[in-house]
């Protein structure tokens, strides 16, 4: 599981890599005069898989922003408490966002749908996001079965 939060995590930093660079690709050709066709949804789709590999990872480091004023002052059995039911909810609305963006990318795959100027499918889109839900679902229960171990090093 490891290797697949990683993997997912370098598909995240090579999607924002080249989308900066497709970026400043397209304004150098823009300043020529020619810009680039298709820069837009090609940039949309980068954004989409940078954010949906980079969760994996942040959850398993545990890099999320967390609000530490409050979870401070508790006793340490309230504390594994709340942790442990925050993490029971995670779990059940990562679950539901996998189930929803599943069937989302399956309408549009049904409906062909693609990006308005290069005609790139669209559907696989949502099923990279729900994997990667489903993952950081897989992650979460790993930190909710093993509370205080890291599943990787920062």
């Amino acid at each position: 599981m490891v290797a697949l939060v990683r993997g997912f995590a370098m598909v995240a930093g090579v999607a924002l890599v080249v989308m900066a660079l497709l970026t400043c690709v397209d304004i150098v050709a823009r300043l020529a005069g020619r810009g680039f066709a298709g820069a837009y949804d090609v940039v949309r789709i980068l954004g989409v898989l940078a954010a949906a590999g980079a969760m994996p990872l942040t959850t398993a480091m545990k890099g999320h922003v967390a609000i530490e004023y409050f979870f401070d002052k508790l006793n340490p059995r309230a504390r594994l408490v709340v942790d442990s039911l925050m993490r029971a909810v995670m779990i059940a609305a990562l679950g539901c966002a996998v189930w929803g963006l599943c069937v989302r990318g399956e309408k549009l795959r049904v409906a062909k749908e693609c990006t308005s100027t290069i005609q790139i499918p669209l559907f696989w889109t949502y099923w990279v996001i729900a994997a990667a839900c489903a993952l950081t679902m897989l992650v979460v229960l790993f930190h909710l079965v093993k509370p205080g171990k890291e599943m990787v090093g920062k």
